[in-house]
């Protein structure tokens, strides 16, 4: 019943994700994600769902999706948010080439939306109760860390049983069951300006210092280990004939565990607070912003399900870990037994070209998310 009627609804699904993609929504474009919003609530509501719009006055509106008078089990996690700037919907809109739809987004992650709606008009055109057992939260800035919609997936996974996150599935039936932690870092290093031709021994080169620092912190990396230091972007000085007096570092940290967390940012401070060149002084700033999804023995309990769901519908579904972070780590931190990359299969997530949505798959994938509800529902 589920899979066909899903089968029979692919155009009114394809309809739908062609619309939220042709409607920009960067994370710091807040008209854009809340018009996504709009959509979304209008289109749950129309379900007989019950649709709270938590208010921001910088970033998105966040949506918190129940059934009236429920007490939801399983927490569904989806973000609005894109990377792309306001404009690219129209330079670039929706198209679909044989199987595979493209545009801004679509993989990352406006099909979600649309899996999540039509898995929960599935459940209730089949008969299941299991609809009323989904608590979904879609917030504004998944892409940006998630700064204001953290604490409404943390309180909403409080009386949860299970955590289903729609990132993208992998192509073969990959679903996530580890993810990186990831932490962002900003080293800030002043010296002392000097001529750099009359009297360069004056000045104290805030440059050269970050110099030393940068390959310290390099060093830091351990890839076999899971633990990567990137010094992504370095910015200093004022002029080439001028003994640089201030200099920038943005670095980008992740790592598999807890303990490496802890470690790694004892390590980075240690570096920050040594001294090269005399009369310079360093601040470092930032923090671990998504903690790493571990795996547990209860997640492999859930991927079990899963799999059961999966064989019903004649995919073979595996695990796999990821190097990217996702809200998956705010209910995996809490115990909670997580699964990530539940959402339509894609790839290219982020691509200015390449990102796309595979729609033969859709109705499929969108089936194994309802079934995994109503069989953790039973």
């Amino acid at each position: 019943m589920i899979e066909t009627y899903l089968d029979r609804k692919k155009s009114e699904m394809i309809d739908l994700l062609e619309l939220l993609v042709n409607t920009d929504s960067g994370s710091y474009d807040k008209e854009g994600v809340d018009i996504v919003g709009t959509i979304l609530k209008e289109n749950f509501e129309n379900t007989g769902m019950h649709v709270k719009v938590h208010r921001e006055k910088k970033l998105g509106n966040h949506l918190e999706v129940k059934a009236p008078g429920s007490d939801p089990k399983i927490l569904i996690i989806a973000h609005m948010d894109t990377v792309f700037p306001k404009g690219e919907a129209k330079e670039r809109p929706f198209k679909v080439i044989g199987d595979k739809a493209f545009g801004p987004g679509v993989n990352d992650e406006k099909a979600s939306h649309v899996q999540v709606l039509y898995a929960l008009k599935a459940l209730k055109e089949s008969g299941s109760e299991a609809y009323k057992n989904i608590h979904v939260i879609f917030n504004s800035d998944e892409e940006v860390g998630s700064p204001t919609s953290k604490p409404l997936i943390k309180h909403a996974a409080e009386d949860k049983q299970y955590s289903l996150v729609v990132e993208c599935a992998r192509p073969n039936g990959g679903v996530v069951t580890e993810r990186k932690g990831v932490g962002n870092f900003l080293l800030t290093v002043k010296g002392k300006s000097a001529h750099a031709g009359v009297e360069p021994e004056r000045g104290r080169s805030a440059i050269e210092e970050i110099s030393h620092k940068i390959l310290k912190l390099q060093k830091l990396n351990n890839y076999e280990e899971g633990l990567s230091v990137n010094v992504g972007l370095v910015s200093g000085g004022t002029s080439s004939n001028t003994v640089p007096p201030n200099a920038v570092a943005e670095i980008d940290v992740r790592m598999k565990d807890e303990e490496q967390a802890g470690e790694l940012t004892k390590e980075m401070t240690k570096i920050a607070q040594g001294e090269y060149v005399l009369g310079t002084t360093t601040e470092l700033r930032g923090s671990i912003s998504r903690p790493p999804m571990e795996k547990t023995e209860q997640t492999k309990q859930l991927v079990k399900v899963i799999q059961e769901a999966g064989d019903e519908l004649g995919m073979s579904i595996h695990e796999l870990s990821s190097g990217g972070g996702s809200d998956a780590a705010f209910t995996a931190v809490e115990d909670i037994p997580t699964v990530d990359g539940m959402g339509p299969m894609g790839e290219f997530s982020h691509s200015e070209t390449d990102e796309y949505t595979d729609l033969e798959t859709f109705p499929q994938h969108t089936a194994l998310l309802a079934k995994t509800i109503e069989k953790l529902s039973k």
